[in-house]
């Protein structure tokens, strides 16, 4: 359905719950300068709230707006566009409604896959279907909080953790993750060398796996000193083919994450981010139809459901 539909009315702030508000982090920062705003603008867009029984509605968009309207002194009613959408469509409409504002943090893309999953009873498919992404974006956003250790998860909800990282972290047992993202921490590990760390501590006996712990650049460095092998002979000619590539593509794109860690290069202008968009959607796509095409359904059987 549009966004756009739905009648608009006032409606008091006692009215609004904000259930939904738990698929959302909290930004105290936006909520004050969003409080500066209604004091010299107004309100400049209606929020979007869904009918439930009763005299409540229930917020999807406009969380901040809702929470700044207090501290603004006369605000008791605010601009409502009241949709009339089933609990599916309203978990979808909070990740809809803000795709083109700002880009949605992938750990509330995460809770809201996995309400759908989980609470709502969705198959991968049919979560993708609605959400407009690729079966394959949706297992990416399960494993987050699946496949991450409680303190992990903790550390990503708080922002003290990146998804790419976090993202590495769950090829690894949960048991093993805080030790490693410790380890990273400590030692300013890059991305590839964390990378290179999960791959020697996968299938590592328990010595090998202490001796990565506690010289990771040591082990890194004896590993990169072995000749690497011009083809893998567990793998066809066509799993070689594709295996060099892939290889290639990700090398390209830690180089690119490197460089966005680094303190002035990485400061991109609204411009900037407003043109390469199109190219970095199209990029998520493509590495989702290539390991669609190359796993199957694996990827979602794993998920359960949709086998």
């Amino acid at each position: 359905m549009s966004w756009d539909e739905g009648s608009i009315r006032p409606v008091p702030l006692t009215a609004l719950g904000q259930s939904y508000r738990r698929y959302r982090l909290a930004d105290p920062a936006a909520e004050e300068a969003m409080a500066g705003s209604l004091r010299r603008w107004g309100q400049l867009s209606p929020l979007v709230a869904t009918c439930r029984q009763g005299p409540q509605l229930e917020v999807l968009d406009g969380f901040k707006r809702l929470a700044a309207a207090p501290q603004v002194a006369g605000w008791a009613t605010l601009s409502v566009r009241v949709l009339d959408v089933d609990e599916r469509t309203a978990k979808a409409a909070i990740l809809g409604l803000n795709r083109g504002q700002r880009p949605v943090r992938e750990l509330e893309e995460a809770w809201i896959v996995q309400a759908l999953v989980r609470e709502d009873g969705l198959t991968q498919v049919e979560a993708a279907h609605l959400l407009g992404q690729h079966k394959s974006w949706v297992c990416r956003r399960l494993a987050l909080l699946e496949k991450l250790s409680a303190e992990v998860k903790e550390d990503l909800r708080l922002g003290l953790l990146g998804p790419a990282l976090a993202r590495q972290l769950t090829r690894l047992p949960a048991g093993n993750q805080q030790a490693v993202l410790a380890l990273t921490r400590r030692e300013a590990l890059t991305a590839q060398e964390v990378s290179g760390l999960i791959e020697l501590l996968q299938g590592a006996s328990p010595e090998q796996a202490a001796f990565v712990l506690a010289k990771p650049r040591e082990a890194l460095a004896q590993t990169r000193s072995l000749p690497v092998a011009l083809r893998d002979p567990r793998l066809s000619p066509a799993g070689n083919w594709l295996g060099r590539h892939l290889t290639q593509a990700l090398e390209a794109l830690v180089r690119v994450e490197n460089w966005l860690h680094t303190p002035n290069e990485r400061e991109l202008c609204e411009r900037d981010r407003a043109i390469l968009e199109p190219l970095l959607t199209r990029v998520g796509d493509q590495a989702g139809n290539v390991a669609e095409l190359v796993l199957g359904p694996a990827c979602t059987r794993s998920g359960g459901g949709d086998g």
